[in-house]
């Protein structure tokens, strides 16, 4: 009875309400080609046509099999309807490959079944692809240089007076053992004070054996942004390392589809190679599949590859989980004794606990333990580390323990207000009294309470849209530094969403917030903030970028920070930090008073408010969550209509299906 009502739904093209209209026109085109008499083939390849679109590479059979709902990331109450004995389908399906088997692959057939992995042929083919050259590059013997114990020592000093050892430092030897390296941690753990000082090192070396010639680096993100913060945060470094170690990176940093030469319409464009010496990746937690697989193809094989990213945050928007994977176990070290022998030669410390018989990418890998963040960003990495380990009864523990102070309490009345510093200009909320975890208790967003903690929350921003006139009277420099100025204060505060829909969404909210702030809710106004939804080459516009309008000498223009050149003086880029658009030339943009945890990433912000809707959805999971806190530098606010979400979703991890994970496997390596 199930297999009917479930290919009833397959065929019905009024109410697809299991697959998309794709899925199942994908499963038709299939059967049309390779007939097949069993109902189950076209359930199984929609499926994984499904999973792709939500971000798995395969269809694991092992998790369907055992009804692991969460971890497939698929709805219970529809996905019942599935026969029981679907995976025993797959072994006799028409249209795919078996890599158990005896038969020859023709590489025509559209699905590939590696042991109890149903893939897409394209994902498959871009695994191995990766696969393979991450063993490539992990076989390449490199020279680690006579004098790293001491260039190690000037630039990290002793780690003596440490609890633990100095992962930093110990994360620049490993990288300088290998061409590829792995440096992952959450927030404030100093991955790019890590890479900054690793490039240094580098530089250094290079320079000494062969003078005349610099290294050369570069420095890309998956987003603008993120490569922007990059650049930004090496060149600070920099200027604190010792004379002996300072460098300079000639190639200003890009976004991965601009150093790949990808354009939107021709992603299989032709490959071309890389003339880098090093290629450091931020926020590699964003990388997709693809992404990973073209970059791998673009990069020469002597190219060192160092990639920098937090494994607990969501994974890219688009198909693979490729940090997560590779990444697994980090926090385990699983160090070879040769590992541990050569790392004990920078440290101090007994790294025993660290020991195993982990795979070539494991000695590779290395995890970032030590939060350097404020006392306030100390109090959310510790719930940070609860929403990792999925520990609810520690975070209402430690909820306990903050209430009285964080106001986090179930009455709906609105939490007091910290008179003394009203009239400061600061991003002071409702309930601020210097806690960095707080909860505004609203039952629905538009309410007074949620209007006066806004108000509050962009109180320097609000202030300067009405007090900062752009007239004639101004030189170009102060009107720059003006704009400046308010795209600073509004970025102090972002409200972020879970979702894009729904009364909890980003689409609704952003109107509501605009009400509330005093704004309209639709059209250019002075003071809306937009976020940037497309590439725009012509305008030198990226995925992500923030502007605000503004009225400059009697027209409204939108100000986008300028993609500053960090080799040009301090003086120069003054005048040229904001690029002043026209609202008519931007066709691809949406306001931004709330944006999704998805668009969070990369950006750091000093008060976060997470809104969690009231009800459950596919989305809310512990990655969801965590991103979203670690958004926050200070101060962190929820908004949980009902709390029970918010633990349930920190208790969903999300599990995206692919085959990464062999790269673990010890045997054969």
């Amino acid at each position: 009875m199930h297999l009917e009502v479930l290919n009833k739904m397959l065929n019905n093209n009024d109410n697809p309400s299991l697959f998309s209209r794709f899925d199942t026109a994908f499963a038709e085109f299939l059967n049309e080609k390779e007939p097949s008499n069993d109902p189950r083939h076209k359930i199984l390849a929609s499926l994984v046509s499904h999973l792709f679109s939500m971000g798995h590479t395969c269809l694991d059979l092992n998790l369907l099999a055992t009804l692991q709902w969460d971890a497939l990331g698929l709805d219970e109450d529809i996905y019942k309807l599935l026969p029981k004995n679907l995976c025993d389908s797959v072994k006799s399906m028409p249209w795919k490959f078996d890599v158990t088997s005896d038969e020859v692959d023709n590489k025509t057939s559209p699905l590939v079944l590696d042991n109890e992995l149903l893939y897409l042929r394209k994902n498959w083919e871009a695994e191995k692809r990766i696969i393979k050259s991450i063993k490539d590059r992990l076989a390449v013997q490199t020279e680690v240089a006579p004098t790293l114990s001491m260039d190690l020592q000037h630039l990290f000093g002793t780690d003596d007076s440490y609890a633990q050892p100095d992962w930093q430092k110990l994360a620049c030897a490993v990288a300088t053992n290998k061409l590829f390296t792995l440096i992952t941690g959450g927030p404030g753990t100093g991955k790019t004070t890590t890479v900054t000082k690793l490039l240094a090192l580098l530089a250094s070396n290079a320079k000494k054996q062969n003078p005349p010639q610099a290294i050369r680096i570069a420095l890309t993100a998956p987003t603008g942004k993120a490569a922007a913060r990059l650049g930004a945060s090496i060149k600070g470094a920099v200027d604190k390392l010792p004379a002996e170690f300072k460098f300079e990176i000639n190639q200003k940093p890009v976004t991965l589809h601009k150093l790949l030469k990808i354009r939107p319409s021709a992603f299989d464009s032709q490959i071309t190679s890389l003339a880098y010496d090093v290629i450091v990746v931020d926020e590699a937690s964003m990388i997709s599949l693809s992404l990973m697989d073209r970059l791998l193809e673009c990069a020469q094989l002597e190219t060192r590859l160092i990639f920098l990213g937090d494994q607990d945050q969501l994974a890219s928007v688009e198909a693979g989980a490729v940090l997560g994977q590779l990444c697994l176990n980090a926090v385990d070290g699983n160090y070879l004794p040769a590992t541990i022998e050569f790392l004990e030669t920078f440290t101090s410390k007994d790294l025993s606990a660290w020991a195993g018989s982990g795979s070539p990418l494991a000695q590779q890998t290395v995890m970032l333990r030590k939060s350097h963040r404020s006392q306030d960003g100390g109090v959310i990495n510790q719930w940070a580390q609860l929403i990792n380990n999925g520990d609810v009864q520690g975070l209402v523990e430690l909820r306990k323990l903050f209430a009285e102070l964080s106001n986090w309490s179930q009455s709906a009345q609105s939490p007091p207000i910290d008179h003394q510093s009203q009239n400061r200009r600061a991003s002071n909320s409702v309930g601020n009294c210097g806690n960095p975890i707080d909860r505004l208790n609203v039952s629905k967003f538009n309410s007074p309470q949620t209007k006066e903690f806004l108000r509050n929350a962009w109180t320097n921003y609000l202030d300067l849209i009405k007090n900062t006139h752009f007239d004639a009277t101004q030189d170009n420099a102060t009107q720059q530094l003006l704009a400046t100025q308010i795209l600073e204060a509004f970025g102090e505060f972002q409200l972020l969403c879970a979702v894009r829909e729904g009364p909890w969404g980003v689409n609704q909210l952003n109107k509501v917030i605009a009400q509330l702030l005093g704004f309209k809710d639709e059209g250019w106004y002075v003071g809306r903030p937009v976020m940037v939804t497309r590439n725009n080459s012509h305008l030198d516009l990226r995925n992500g970028d923030i502007g605000i309008c503004l009225e400059r000498n009697g027209v409204l223009r939108v100000a986008f920070p300028s993609g500053v050149d960090d080799n040009q003086e301090q003086e120069v880029d003054i005048a040229n930090q904001i690029r002043w658009i026209l609202p008519s030339r931007l066709d691809s943009v949406e306001s931004v008073f709330a944006m999704t945890v998805h668009k969070s990433q990369g950006s750091e912000f000093d008060h976060v408010c997470l809104v969690i809707p009231e009800t459950r959805t596919a989305v809310l999971t512990r990655e969801l969550i965590y991103t979203g806190l670690t958004r926050a530098k200070k101060r962190v606010t929820w908004i949980t209509p009902d709390e029970s979400i918010l633990f349930k979703a920190i208790e969903t991890r999300m599990s995206r299906s692919g085959g990464l994970h062999v790269l673990h496997n010890t045997k054969g390596n």
